[in-house]
C-alpha cells in the first residue's frame, strides 16, 4: 500500500476531507498510485496527522467516481480504467462544452478572448517534461469556457465525471500532442473571437476527439493500467 507518496502539507484554512480527496485523486490521475495498488485509510490518516474519518469520506467519493474499489474486510484498491467509460464521459463533455463554445463565441466578448490568449501563452511556456502542469492549464481553460457562459453547474457535471478521461490524457499526453492540443485551443479561440459559432464548435469537437485516436495505442501499451489486464 501506499497513498501521500510524497509528503503533503495540508492547510489549515480548508475542511481537511476535500483537500485529503483532492490529494488523493491527484495522485490517481497521475499515476502515482496505480491500478490494483492497496491504500490504506489508516497509513493515510496516520501519514497526514489526522483522524481516519476525512480520509474514510475521500475513498467514499474516489468510489463515486470509479477510481477506487472499497472491499468490505479486504481493503481499498485503486481501479483500472475503463476504455468504455472514458468514451462514454468523453461524449457527454463534447455535448455539454459544444453548446457552451456556441454561447461564448456568439457572445466573442473581448475580456473573454483576452483571458484565453494568455492562458494559452502559458500553455506554451510549460516545461516539456511537464504534464501535470500542462494538464492544469488545460483544464484551466475549459472551466474558462464554461465561466465564460455562465455554466457553473455544466462544468461541475463535467468534473464529476471525467476523472477516468483525466487518468488516460497523462498517460497519453506528449511533447508532440501538446503542442496539437495548443494549436486545437488556437482554432478555438480564434472562432470565439471572429464570432463564428461553427468554427468554434467544430474545433472544439475536434479537440475533445483527440483521445479517441490517443486511447486505442495508449491502452495497448499501458496495458496494465486498463480493464482487462492480468
Amino acid at each position: 500500500m501506499q497513498g501521500m507518496k510524497t509528503l503533503r502539507v495540508l492547510s489549515s484554512a480548508e475542511a481537511v476531507g476535500p483537500q485529503v480527496y483532492r490529494i488523493l485523486r491527484e495522485q490517481i490521475i497521475q499515476a502515482e498510485l496505480t491500478p490494483g495498488e492497496r491504500i490504506s485509510e489508516s497509513e493515510i490518516a496516520k501519514s497526514l496527522s489526522i483522524s481516519r474519518q476525512p480520509v474514510r469520506e475521500a475513498f467514499i467519493k474516489l468510489s463515486e467516481e470509479g477510481l477506487v474499489q472499497v472491499l468490505p474486510q479486504r481493503g481499498t484498491y485503486v481501479t483500472r480504467i475503463s476504455t468504455a467509460s472514458v468514451m462514454d464521459v468523453r461524449f457527454v463533455r463534447e455535448a455539454i462544452e459544444a453548446d457552451i463554445v456556441r454561447q461564448v463565441a456568439a457572445e466573442h466578448a473581448t475580456a473573454t478572448i483576452e483571458v484565453l490568449r494568455d492562458q494559452i501563452a502559458r500553455q506554451k511556456q510549460v516545461p516539456h517534461d511537464d504534464r501535470a502542469a500542462f494538464l492544469r492549464l488545460d483544464e484551466l481553460f475549459h472551466h474558462t469556457l464554461a465561466a465564460a457562459a455562465g455554466r457553473a453547474y455544466a462544468w461541475s457535471v463535467i468534473e464529476s465525471v471525467k476523472a477516468q478521461m483525466d487518468r488516460v490524457r497523462f498517460l497519453s499526453v506528449d511533447d508532440i500532442q501538446i503542442n496539437r492540443l495548443i494549436e486545437q485551443h488556437e482554432r478555438i479561440v480564434d472562432g470565439i473571437a471572429a464570432g463564428d459559432v461553427s468554427e468554434a464548435e467544430q474545433a472544439l469537437r475536434t479537440h475533445l476527439r483527440e483521445i479517441v485516436k490517443s486511447l486505442p495505442e495508449i491502452a495497448r501499451s499501458r496495458a496494465e493500467f486498463f480493464d482487462g489486464a492480468g
